[in-house]
């Protein structure tokens, strides 16, 4: 029997949630399956894995063939990698030792890539927000002015007015020396 690794789609339209499932070939997509191995979400950034990497490799020592996305999802839990160090160790490349070593460097980079990514998404949501929150200060400095200057010419009308009266009276006090 030919056995496939790959997703299941669950989840609402628009909203996909998939599990890793082994199924023979010959089955549905959402149909009949032999094993569940774990889960994909693919509405979280970075997308959410959660993976059984025991029984996954397992599976594919026994021949299991994954679809091109589950091979991804594979290739990036580390499981494909583990496989070719395992074929390596088979054929007399290199020790155990030296692949669990290899194997444990390995996992190490992609957890740092992928913190670096969670930080990166952190830090740049963070900066999205401050300038968020100086655009709405300065706004609400702008509304507080307009308001401000719309109080404002009230009280200052009856300085304008006596100014304007202050300089006919003295106009008229001018033309009345110049006259007499």
């Amino acid at each position: 029997m030919a056995t496939k690794i790959r997703l299941q789609r669950h989840g609402k339209k628009g909203r996909p949630f998939y599990h890793v499932v082994v199924a023979d070939s010959r089955a549905p997509r959402d149909g009949k399956f032999i094993e569940r191995l774990g889960s994909y979400n693919p509405n979280t950034n970075p997308a959410t894995i959660v993976l059984d990497f025991e029984k996954a490799l397992d599976w594919l020592n026994k021949g299991a063939q994954p679809t091109d996305t589950a091979r991804t999802i594979l290739s990036d839990k580390g499981v494909l990698y583990k496989k070719h160090l395992q074929g390596g160790v088979k054929k007399g490349a290199f020790d155990e030792a030296a692949a669990e070593a290899k194997f444990t460097a390995w996992t190490e980079a992609n957890e740092a890539k992928i913190a670096g990514k969670k930080s990166g998404l952190a830090q740049t949501k963070e900066e999205v927000k401050k300038a968020a929150l100086a655009v709405e200060a300065k706004k609400k400095e702008e509304k507080a002015a307009a308001i401000a200057a719309k109080n404002a010419p009230v009280a200052e009308e009856a300085p304008a007015e006596e100014e304007v009266a202050s300089e006919v009276t003295e106009s008229a006090e001018n033309t009345e020396e110049t006259e007499g």
